[in-house]
């Protein structure tokens, strides 16, 4: 038998079309409205980091905290005139997540709706990829 050859054509383009890059994270109007009357509070803080820590019965939980700095791998997520960081440990858990703010009788919270996420615990706190 014969071995067959494989040709590949590399071609010059002069004009590319660029795709623009996909948020890491994404915020509804809600949450941006909540972050922006969080940060009037704390005029000394910058925005809000997210971050992922290890801990309830399913694996992982976000953390939310101000910050006054962006730390040097910490990602910025600009939307709206808010500014959200991510912790590197959580980038890639959160990659294509929806950040939303919901209000209800009993409680008000910040809730993640992320695609990545495999399984979650009874009690909604934890999770894991």
């Amino acid at each position: 038998m014969s071995a067959s050859v494989v040709r590949a054509t590399v071609r010059a383009v002069s004009r590319r079309k660029v795709l623009p890059a996909r948020a890491a994270l994404t915020l509804t109007p809600s949450a941006v409205n909540r972050i922006k009357q969080l940060l009037q509070e704390r005029p000394e803080s910058i925005g809000l980091k997210v971050g992922v820590r290890t801990r309830g019965c399913n694996g992982l939980t976000y953390t939310l905290d101000y910050t006054k700095q962006k730390e040097q791998s910490d990602e910025e997520v600009l939307q709206d005139g808010v500014r959200v960081f991510i912790e590197k440990k959580a980038q890639l858990t959160l990659l294509g997540t929806e950040m939303d703010f919901v209000e209800t009788k009993l409680s008000s919270e910040f809730v993640f709706n992320n695609p990545n996420i495999k399984g979650t615990c009874g009690c909604g706190e934890s999770f894991n990829v």
